[in-house]
């Protein structure tokens, strides 16, 4: 489809191609492709896990920094890649290395990885879609800019919104990549403790369904609106201060508020 609109569009014919980006999206398609095709994600399913739990910890005795290593990296390249898997690969952190080493692990990687599949959303696709939506993306920029760490936090502690998503819209704006990292890995570890812990009870486990408990998704979503609406209160009562003098002074009854001339962008406004 990229390639079509450049052949096709009269406004970007004469861009010249950007190969750098063009080498990056075949090596993400080929990625993605070859996870399939070699079918790898049967690797990446709760009975493997179970049946593998043995002689991962036989491993993890023999080798345990070659093993750390391995799914450290196993995991960033899962994130970043936005594969299917990554609940998965969190429950084996726990069921292999415990609720410390494996929360450690999972938390890094996790990070890692989100901001590497934000930093290829950022490099791929924000200069076309900022060019040709910039003047609807400015608000939500400024918004960013502002508040972007505090909804982001919000986000993060959700489980319900697909952290995948989150990685590649956040790569469209303008938050910086420092922020998006720190926030990220802050933001997931309450669930991701959630997961790892269930992981080291991996033998009770029959299916992912049991794992967030409707109690305690609902619990998440109280945690992630909770600073939102702190924030509203503190402003609602920056806003009294601010008029608190002029309280005495203010008509009871208005007979206009707002007087709207034009029915053109005025009017919308």
């Amino acid at each position: 489809g990229w390639l079509w609109r450049l052949n096709h569009n009269p406004i970007e014919q004469g861009k010249p191609v950007n190969f750098r980006k063009l080498l990056l999206l075949l090596a993400l398609l080929l990625g993605i492709v070859a996870f399939f095709a070699l079918g790898l994600d049967r690797y990446f399913s709760l009975a493997f896990l179970k049946e593998s739990q043995a002689s991962l910890a036989t491993l993890r005795e023999q080798q345990p920094l070659q093993l750390a290593l391995g799914f450290f990296l196993v995991y960033v390249a899962v994130t970043a890649l936005s594969l299917p898997g990554a609940v998965i690969v969190t429950l084996a952190g726990g069921a292999i290395f415990g609720l410390g080493w494996g929360l450690l692990l999972v938390s890094f990687a996790s990070s890692v990885g989100a901001t590497l599949a934000f930093l290829t959303a950022r490099f791929l696709l924000r200069d076309s879609v900022q060019s040709r939506f910039g003047q609807r993306l400015a608000d939500m920029n400024q918004g960013i800019e502002k508040d972007g760490a505090l909804y982001l936090f919000t986000l993060r502690l959700i489980p319900v919104v697909p952290f995948f998503v989150i990685n590649l819209l956040m790569g469209l704006t303008k938050m910086k990549t420092w922020t998006y990292y720190w926030v990220s890995q802050l933001g997931m570890l309450a669930g991701t403790a959630v997961y790892v812990n269930a992981g080291t009870q991996l033998g009770q486990l029959d299916s992912l369904q049991g794992i967030l408990s409707p109690g305690l998704l609902g619990s998440f979503v109280l945690l992630g609106i909770f600073p939102l609406m702190a924030r509203k209160v503190v402003e609602a009562v920056q806003q009294r201060k601010v008029y608190a003098r002029w309280a005495s002074v203010r008509p009871q009854r208005f007979d206009r508020n707002l007087i709207v001339i034009g029915a053109g962008a005025g009017g919308l406004v």
